[in-house]
């Protein structure tokens, strides 16, 4: 009789141990009325603000502590040099432009009829060259003239042809206009230098570093004259709305959680208590994080999840610890 009772007060002792044990090291609890509380923290979001573009820092407005609204001018790059590079982009658009109105207009009257003054004169000066040739082709078997006179009368008469040839040919394209080749690639050297321009007024506009969501600067990285590259940080904000709370639940306590299930979120130092919902429970189990739970547990595996604070304030800030009472839905 004594040995069973021994025997059932050493269960009953293990028993007893197990469940303080489970509760004690933190990974859950349990609450009054079957209530289950769980152990997180404070989601730390950050996101690294930098210019797309490389350059000279000319002005950082914020410091660190300062809360930004989104689209808040944050830090401004030099502009200057794309300035010059948008003025320059513009000249050989206009340029580009006049030479398609010009091949599409086709050649004027006047440069007609200058071509056709240039072809007469052409004429003119091959007929006197060929006169000459006629004239001392005679004299140069008898020896009145030298070899040396010959050739040259008969050089000028060529270079005579082929400046007429040559006249002839500007003549008849401006006659015929432009080819539809020659317009073709004149136009695509306008849309060309119009999206080149596009680019760098793109670039222009990135000179401004502006906050894309509320938040507070938490760290500030560059000061004014400073050259950065594209994608230097510069700036680092803290995303502290919505604010989340990350935390874990056992294996064995999947069933009692849900998303859309509210949540009551009391952190050590603040006797107020904050409300939330269950947003995201992993699809995957994983080891205890080191950061959460002690040695003894890490080889337990959990669920990770999120909780969405409802009524969060700046008493409440990132990566501090949370105690999590889940109430329902």
């Amino acid at each position: 009789m004594n040995g069973k009772r021994i025997l059932a007060l050493a269960g009953a002792a293990i028993v007893l141990i197990a469940a303080v044990a489970t509760n004690g090291f933190g990974l859950i609890g349990r609450g009054h009325d079957g209530e289950l509380t769980l152990y997180g923290n404070v989601d730390i979001r950050e996101v690294d603000m930098a210019f797309r573009v490389a350059g000279r820092i000319a002005a950082v407005d914020v410091d660190e502590g300062d809360k930004v609204e989104p689209g808040q001018l944050l830090a401004l790059v030099d502009p200057a040099p794309l300035d010059s590079r948008i003025a320059e982009s513009d000249a050989m658009i206009a340029q580009a432009r006049a030479q398609l109105a010009e091949l599409m207009n086709g050649s004027r009257s006047q440069d007609k009829g200058q071509a056709r003054a240039q072809v007469e004169a052409a004429r003119v000066a091959l007929r006197k060259a060929q006169q000459d040739v006629d004239r001392r082709q005679s004299l140069v078997e008898p020896g009145a003239i030298s070899r040396d006179v010959w050739q040259a009368t008969v050089a000028q008469r060529d270079q005579a042809q082929a400046q007429l040839t040559e006249a002839q040919q500007v003549l008849s394209k401006l006659d015929q206009g432009a080819r539809s080749e020659q317009i073709d690639a004149a136009k695509a050297q306008l849309k060309s230098a119009m999206a080149a321009r596009g680019s760098l007024m793109v670039d222009r506009g990135d000179t401004a570093l502006r906050a894309a969501t509320a938040g507070t600067v938490v760290t500030r990285a560059q000061e004014p004259g400073a050259i950065v590259q594209p994608g230097q940080t510069v700036l680092t904000l803290s995303i502290d709305r919505p604010l989340r709370v990350r935390a874990y639940v056992a294996e064995t306590d999947l069933s009692r959680v849900a998303p859309g299930m509210k949540v009551q979120v009391k952190a050590d130092g603040n006797d107020k208590t904050y409300h939330g919902t269950i947003g995201f429970i992993s699809p995957r189990a994983e080891f205890t994080p080191k950061t959460v739970q002690t040695e003894d547990l890490r080889t337990d595996l959990v669920y990770r999840m999120r909780i969405t604070v409802s009524d969060p304030d700046d008493r409440l800030r990132q990566g501090q610890p949370v105690t999590i009472v889940v109430l329902g839905k």
